[in-house]
């Protein structure tokens, strides 16, 4: 057996270290290594040797066997280094060329929409103020004048985490935390996140709101109309026309939702602004004396103002988007238009 043994290791060896590609090893591999290959047959011969005999044969059939594995795993080696020599030959590759660089990123149409609008109102004297996404009942509501089973209430489909804590439906609680913090003058805008249970074409479960405030002394509805008026000339364009109907909010009072003639027809009618001209756009409003009572302001001394507006309605008109899903999807050959 012995001898048979030296007979299939020279065999072997021989053939292996002939074989020119990986496919021939591995055939290689089984006809000797295989659960049928020859060394694993005469290793199933070994228990009919009498007891003194085996423990001698069988380290020899270990012996031959790693013997084999040895000269397999070399030969690989040197397969692939010649059929990777082949490659480089038959390639030409010009290894002076750069590397290849990932491509640049872009910022999301929603963070432009956001930072141009905080830059247009940072130049009007406006500061950028942030508050959580998960607040409590009385500061996204009973603060805004929106008291416990208050109709007003149902404006807002909500997602509530407990009875006293929800994901916010706006960012005016960031109004109420700022006001309590500081005294009269505030101006500010509070960009971020907010929640309804709303998904269609042009709503979203999950959007961005930036709203605005400004109190002091004599404060009036033509700084309102002054200011929004400013900021959508700077946004839309110098001689975009500007309008204010006449609304309701349970925080401001009087109320206005502020139209622009529309971008796309420049006021013509057409099919986005349904004829009319028109495009609304944001809700605003004097600061209503309720609210000053909650973060105790004199609303005999002082008065101000309020609006909101949502980023992706925004950021729709500005870039042409026709469905608020797309901002969301994460499409690279979306984004990578802006």
């Amino acid at each position: 057996m012995r001898e048979k043994l030296e007979a299939l290791l020279e065999a072997a060896v021989s053939e292996i270290q002939k074989a020119t590609s990986e496919d021939a090893l591995q055939e290689l591999r089984v006809k000797y290594l295989g659960k049928k290959g020859e060394l694993t047959t005469i290793m199933k011969s070994i228990g009919a040797l009498s007891p003194d005999d085996r423990p001698a044969m069988g380290q020899v059939v270990n012996s031959v066997r790693d013997r084999l594995e040895e000269q397999l795993q070399l030969n690989l080696g040197i397969v692939r280094e010649s059929q990777k020599a082949a490659r480089l030959r038959e390639e030409r590759i010009d290894i002076t060329l750069p590397g290849r660089r990932r491509p640049m990123g872009s910022k999301h149409p929603v963070t432009l929409i956001i930072e141009e609008i905080s830059e247009i109102f940072a130049g009007l004297g406006f500061q950028v103020a942030e508050g959580p996404e998960i607040e409590l009942d009385y500061y996204n509501f009973e603060a805004l004048n929106f008291p416990k089973d208050h109709p007003a209430r149902d404006m807002q489909d909500t997602f509530f985490v407990d009875e006293k804590r929800l994901l916010r439906t706006h960012t005016s609680p960031v109004q109420i935390r700022t006001m309590l913090k500081h005294a009269p003058p505030v101006r500010i805008i509070a960009p971020g996140t907010v929640y309804r249970c709303d998904s269609d074409a042009t709503h979203s479960p999950m959007f961005h709101q930036i709203e605005g405030l400004m109190v002091d002394k004599g404060i009036t509805f033509g700084d309102l109309k002054g200011i929004l008026t400013i900021f959508i000339n700077q946004l839309f364009g110098s001689g975009t026309g500007v309008r204010l109907r006449p609304s309701f909010f349970p925080f401001t009072e009087p109320s206005a939702e502020v139209d622009i003639a529309c971008v796309i027809c420049k006021g013509k009618g057409c099919r986005v602004c349904k004829n009319s001209g028109w495009l609304e756009i944001l809700g605003a409003g004097m600061v209503d004396p309720e609210v000053f009572r909650h973060v105790k302001y004199d609303s005999e001394a002082v008065s101000g103002f309020a609006f909101g507006m949502g980023i992706e309605r925004i950021a729709m008109l500005k870039f042409g988007i026709s469905d608020m899903r797309l901002l969301f999807e994460n499409d690279i050959r979306f984004l990578s238009q802006f």
